[in-house]
C-alpha cells in the first residue's frame, strides 16, 4: 500500500490531499456527502455563503457522529450485561449439574 496525491472538490474548492490507497474511496465518498448536504441546505435556506453552509454541515455530521457514539457505547453496555446474565445462568447450570 502506497501513499497517492488526489485533488478533492468540496463546496466549489479544491483541495490537495495525500492518502493511503485503501483510503481514497473513503475520502471520495466522505467529499460527495459533504457536497449533498451543502447542496441541501443551500436549497432549503436562503444562505449563500459557503463558509456557513459547511459550518451548518459540519454541526449535522457532528450531531451524527455524537449520536452514533451515544447508540453505539449504549449497546455495547446492553451486550455487556446479556453477557454477564448469560455467564451466570451457564454458572447456575454447571453448578446444578455437577451435584
Amino acid at each position: 500500500m502506497g501513499a497517492k496525491s488526489v485533488k478533492i472538490q468540496v463546496a466549489g474548492r479544491t483541495y490537495p490531499l495525500t492518502v493511503e490507497d485503501h483510503e481514497e474511496s473513503f475520502v471520495n465518498d466522505a467529499a460527495k456527502r459533504i457536497n449533498d448536504r451543502v447542496a441541501q441546505l443551500e436549497a432549503r435556506y436562503s444562505v449563500r455563503d459557503k463558509q456557513d453552509l459547511l459550518a451548518m454541515a459540519a454541526l449535522q455530521f457532528a450531531t451524527m457522529y455524537l449520536e452514533s457514539q451515544n447508540k453505539s457505547a449504549s449497546q455495547e453496555q446492553q451486550l455487556a450485561q446479556d453477557l454477564l446474565y448469560l455467564n451466570q445462568l451457564l454458572d447456575q447450570g454447571i453448578s446444578a449439574s455437577s451435584n
